[in-house]
């Protein structure tokens, strides 16, 4: 396979580490094998409305430490269903992608998104699009890594907002909910839970029950412990209930997640007779310069990416595995866009972070039996 010229695209939601991922992949397809490098600005609407532009190595410089995207992003720019101005309703607009990247005369066309962009990457891809993913999501929820780039960051800033989240609580006895983004997936608020000493954690895979959360409180109160605090992920859901989200449309990105926190305020204000309040993160878990892990994972997958494409390894998503909180134990592999197509990657059940969870007392409100 000979390549002269690549395109890259940050689609979705932005992460921690998009411009570590872009300056990698910039810095190695023009040192290491002389390319030139195409980036497409906001996202696949970029690919359909043909806005791009060279990518050199002075457009990378200073990136490392940046968060955000040098080329912006959409997560509402779905090639398969886009909405020009004058349309009343959105169309397919994929061939016309797969046009201008013929046109362009890109080799290959590497993707840095989420689950729900490397879906659209498969769909590409089996149009005849020569593409490659990179998984970025602060959800953490990309089929086949243990890590999607933004991930460490989000869970560090969740961390330190319930670290903070301690003295105020402690002080007026209160019961603290902090509600943490994921969508569907509790990786966020797990991890961040575990980290922060929460002392009740719920996330979607576990449907939660409300009064496992009040016999929690009261038998902390009981033991002297008169404050509370609560890890909430977006998606989480009672017993028998559905999550808290505001559904626009059939598209994944129209159901708007949020809320779940004000609503458990609501609920045990009227069974405590404590004071209880919520907070939502909300973006600030998106904003910021990456932690350093989210740069080593940036750098790794960015560079590795290239080195895919120059080994004709396309149609595929690298994929980070071993333990990812020793730099020196990251290992780069790959799972198809086929792998990855097939939904989101939830916490499993027998995860070993749960199992510590409850050995240390930490409620995740499961449903108590009977």
């Amino acid at each position: 396979m000979s390549i002269r010229r690549i395109g890259c695209v940050t689609a979705g939601g932005d992460a921690p580490g998009l411009n570590p991922a872009i300056r990698a992949i910039v810095k190695t397809a023009i040192l290491q094998y002389g390319w030139q490098v195409i980036g497409f600005e906001d996202g696949y609407e970029g690919l359909l409305t043909g806005r791009w532009r060279t990518l050199t190595l002075d457009d990378v410089r200073g990136q490392l430490v940046r968060g955000g995207t040098l080329l912006g992003t959409s997560n509402r720019a779905n090639p398969f269903a886009f909405a020009f101005p004058t349309d009343e309703q959105p169309r397919d607009y994929s061939d016309r992608l797969v046009s201008l990247v013929e046109a362009l005369s890109l080799d290959a066309l590497i993707v840095v998104g989420g689950d729900g962009s490397l879906s659209i990457a498969y769909r590409l891809w089996q149009k005849g699009v020569p593409i490659l993913g990179v998984p970025k999501t602060i959800d953490n929820d990309v089929q086949g890594t243990i890590f999607s780039i933004g991930y460490a960051t989000a869970v560090a800033v969740a961390t330190d907002a319930i670290d903070r989240l301690h003295t105020t609580a402690e002080s007026h006895h209160r019961v603290m909910i902090v509600e943490l983004m994921g969508r569907t997936a509790g990786w966020i608020a797990l991890a961040a839970g575990v980290a922060g000493g929460a002392d009740v954690i719920l996330i979607p895979e576990i449907p939660f029950s409300l009064d496992a959360i009040v016999t929690a409180i009261e038998q902390r109160r009981a033991a002297g412990r008169h404050f509370t605090i609560i890890a909430v992920a977006e998606g989480a859901q009672p017993v028998g209930g559905s999550a808290v989200a505001e559904i626009t449309g059939p598209l994944p990105y129209q159901r708007r997640y949020g809320g779940i926190g004000l609503l458990l305020q609501a609920q045990l204000a009227q069974r405590l007779p404590l004071e209880v309040r919520s907070l939502a993160l909300g973006h600030l878990q998106r904003g910021g310069p990456p932690v350093a892990l989210d740069r080593l994972i940036a750098t790794a997958m960015g560079s590795e990416a290239v080195h895919m494409l120059a080994r004709g390894q396309l149609g595929q998503v690298v994929t980070v595995h071993g333990n990812g909180d020793n730099p020196a134990a990251i290992r780069v592999g790959t799972v198809t866009l086929a792998d990855v197509a097939r939904g989101p990657r939830l916490v499993p059940l027998d995860h070993p972070l749960l199992t510590s969870a409850r050995s240390i007392g930490i409620s995740l409100g499961e449903e108590v039996p009977a």
